[in-house]
């Protein structure tokens, strides 16, 4: 059994609105997409309790009653905490609205419309060692038009975040949806007030701040459009996962 996460707390982005796949979805947020005969979140919860997180901080909006309502109907495999948006703040403002109850340096911060199957432990030490302020968790992908991309040194620098474009695509690097954030990088986000946490957050801290962690070999799927949602069967375990 994996136990990459060491304990810590891990902010699960689930809030946005989901507009792409809601011709799918309907009303259901997506973080409660069936996938192989259970929701999202089962799968995402179980994948966090086997890799050994502390505790899984839930940022909700839309759609907030169903997923508590999901989760109050059963016995989550790891300590669930329910946060929940008083309005639409972004992702730089739902882990700010999520803070004063965050424990423990560092804490991460995903995506819930995510799947990641990466070395989480390999991931934590590289953040040890570089000893800056944030970590990506960054993932080699086909074709970067979709995602955007980051532009990561030698030493493992992040030098640039560069915004999604059609036009620009091919193989490259991307934020994998997963970031390891210090206490002072939790301080300095707190100060701020921008909704994104890539455009108001990661950007516009000082040259050098950020440590980029390719996760090769990783296993990597959004489920945020129709397509990657159909995909996510072969993707996502078929049963519970053990822990």
């Amino acid at each position: 059994m994996m136990r990459g996460l060491r304990g810590i707390d891990v902010v699960v982005l689930a809030g946005g609105l989901g507009t792409r796949i809601r011709g799918v979805l309907g009303d259901t947020p997506k973080v409660l997409a069936p996938i192989n005969g259970r929701p999202f979140l089962d799968h995402l919860l179980d994948h966090l309790a086997a890799l050994g997180a502390g505790r899984a901080v839930l940022s909700l909006g839309v759609g907030a009653k169903m997923v508590m309502d999901h989760l109050d109907a059963g016995t989550p495999p790891l300590p669930v905490v329910a946060v929940v948006e008083p309005a639409p703040l972004g992702t730089a403002g739902a882990v700010r609205h999520a803070m004063p109850g965050l424990r423990g340096d560092p804490v991460m911060v995903m995506n819930g419309d995510t799947w990641l199957e990466a070395d989480f432990a390999a991931f934590l030490a590289d953040h040890d060692r570089a000893a800056k302020p944030v970590s990506v968790l960054c993932v080699a992908v086909d074709d970067i038009s979709r995602y955007g991309s980051v532009e990561v040194a030698p030493d493992g620098t992040v030098t640039r975040f560069a915004e999604k474009d059609p036009d620009r695509a091919g193989q490259g690097l991307i934020n994998g949806g997963a970031l390891l954030l210090s206490a002072r990088a939790l301080e300095r986000l707190a100060a701020g007030t921008g909704p994104s946490l890539e455009r108001d957050f990661l950007a516009e801290l000082p040259p050098g701040s950020i440590n980029g962690w390719h996760a090769r070999g990783a296993g990597f799927i959004d489920i945020g459009t129709p397509d990657s949602l159909a995909q996510a069967g072969g993707v996502l375990p078929q049963g519970k996962t053990e822990t």
